[in-house]
């Protein structure tokens, strides 16, 4: 955070835009205010095109005015259901309201709405720091108008509720995630008070839908450090009501002396570990849903102790539930994060024993376009304490990566089709579909895979040939009177 004097805060707005607006309020004799994140991201260095104005009047005929006043190339949009309008100019979306009182009832956030002060509308925001308030004024521009201490908030890095937290909750439960989204975004903390109120209070979550909740959720996987925010919404007991089979992974089972890590807090670390190499969201969502069976494949086998055989494989089917009930897109976006937790083990297999080529190939093969993904996956997934095995891992690993670049580009194996199809061999044979036709083609993929053969037709052909006399096949009538005239 930055300190700014009175006289630096007015630079931040001597600006044509924010000259523009105090022009229209004052031509108009209304109190107009920049507030909330606008004002918070100036004092933390923060940039932002979005920018909020709270009008004590009409924020509509405000909108309208300043919109006239621009002139060409400026867009005015108007929501009068909801007393608010929104002006484009240039990369600026500036968005009007008319400064209000809310009150709510207990079964739904939807607030009844009364025209208000500037000070009933501070008193309507979530936190102090999106309290702040900037006069546009001329008699009072640049003002910073402070009721709840926002500012020395910022200095302390606390996120906490401007009047009671348990009525800042319970009237918009939404907030409690924003409370948790904030701290993590920022590397915040949530004041002591305000926490103890995300733990009264979280069972209000549940009439908050879930496109809401998922918004913030994908807020939180693409902050910094996301296992802060995780950490905070399993502590505050929301992460049990929102994301069930997450909270599942936490704890440690011990038998005959015999303990598994804690899945949960290794899967955290795993988020972590890929955030810092990718801001892709739904890469990162893999990384959170990459070991999301365990609770249901754990096993106690006395002469091994615990297992997880095929978590994978039971975690690539649990994803569509879970991103049916979360709202989550159910399009290529899911499909992606399946491929990549059923196959998050495959690289670690190879890279645990010899690698060799054929191994490598099939991975290529299965992975496609998504290797690169998968393998960022795989090496975040490396959070042994034994740093002798996490480094011959990692070395593993980028032998893996080395063989596959290698293999690419002298096999290309990505997305490959076997160079003979069901066509062709259903021609050469005088048959049908069959079970015949689906070996034939089976055997020639896995003979490129093996390096038994390499990537080209001819080779290919010759293979089907002697493949399909093992198998008792002959060539067609027709075949054999085309290698004739050949």
């Amino acid at each position: 955070m930055i300190e700014l004097t009175d006289y630096e805060l007015k630079q931040y707005f001597d600006k044509d835009i924010f000259k523009k607006i105090s022009q229209a309020a004052d031509s108009l004799g209304l109190e107009c205010y920049v507030v909330g994140g606008y004002v918070r991201d100036i004092f933390l260095q923060r940039p932002s095109n979005d920018i909020d104005v709270v009008v004590v009047g009409s924020g509509i005929t405000m909108a309208q005015t300043l919109g006239k006043m621009l002139g060409k190339g400026t867009h005015v949009s108007v929501f009068r259901n909801f007393g608010t309008a929104q002006v484009k100019y240039r990369d600026l979306e500036i968005e009007f309201v008319g400064a209000r009182k809310e009150s709510y009832s207990h079964d739904s956030r939807k607030p009844v709405v009364e025209d208000g002060t500037l000070e009933d509308d501070q008193n309507r925001r979530d936190f102090t720091i999106n309290a702040l308030a900037v006069c546009l004024n001329k008699d009072r521009f640049g003002e910073l108008v402070d009721p709840f201490g926002g500012m020395e908030d910022m200095k302390e890095r606390n996120i906490r509720t401007p009047l009671d937290p348990d009525v800042t909750f319970s009237d918009d439960p939404l907030r409690m995630m924003r409370c948790i989204r904030f701290a993590t975004q920022l590397n915040f903390y949530v004041d002591d008070n305000t926490f103890e109120s995300l733990c009264r209070n979280c069972e209000r979550i549940s009439i908050i839908s879930k496109e809401r909740i998922a918004d913030e959720l994908n807020k939180i996987i693409l902050s910094p450090i996301p296992s802060k925010g995780f950490i905070d919404l399993e502590r505050s007991g929301l992460l049990r009501l929102i994301f069930p089979e997450l909270a599942a992974l936490q704890g440690v089972e011990t038998r005959n002396g015999k303990g598994h890590k804690d899945n949960f807090y290794h899967t955290l670390q795993v988020l972590d570990n890929i955030s810092r190499n990718t801001n892709d969201l739904w890469l990162r969502w893999a990384a959170l849903l990459h070991d999301i069976a365990k609770p249901a494949t754990k096993r106690w086998e006395p002469k091994v102790g615990w297992t997880f055989h095929n978590h994978n494989f039971v975690g690539e089917k649990m994803i569509p539930s879970i991103f049916r009930r979360m709202k989550l897109p159910l399009n290529e976006k899911m499909k992606y994060v399946q491929k990549l937790v059923g196959l998050h083990m495959r690289p670690i297999v190879i890279a645990d024993d010899v690698v060799t080529d054929s191994a490598v190939r099939r991975l290529l093969f299965e992975a496609g376009d998504d290797i690169d993904d998968l393998m960022t996956l795989c090496e975040a997934d490396i959070t042994s304490k034994n740093m002798e095995r996490k480094r011959r891992f990692l070395e593993n690993f980028q032998l893996v990566r080395r063989k596959l670049k290698d293999l690419e580009e002298r096999d290309r194996i990505r997305n490959f089709q076997p160079p003979i199809d069901g066509k062709e061999i259903m021609e050469t044979f005088g048959i049908g579909p069959s079970a015949q036709v689906g070996l034939l083609k089976s055997r020639i993929k896995d003979a490129i895979l093996d390096g038994v053969i390499p990537n080209e037709h001819e080779a290919a052909r010759i293979f089907m040939m002697q493949q399909a006399t093992d198998m008792g096949l002959h060539p067609s009538k027709k075949e054999n009177a085309k290698a004739d005239i050949d």
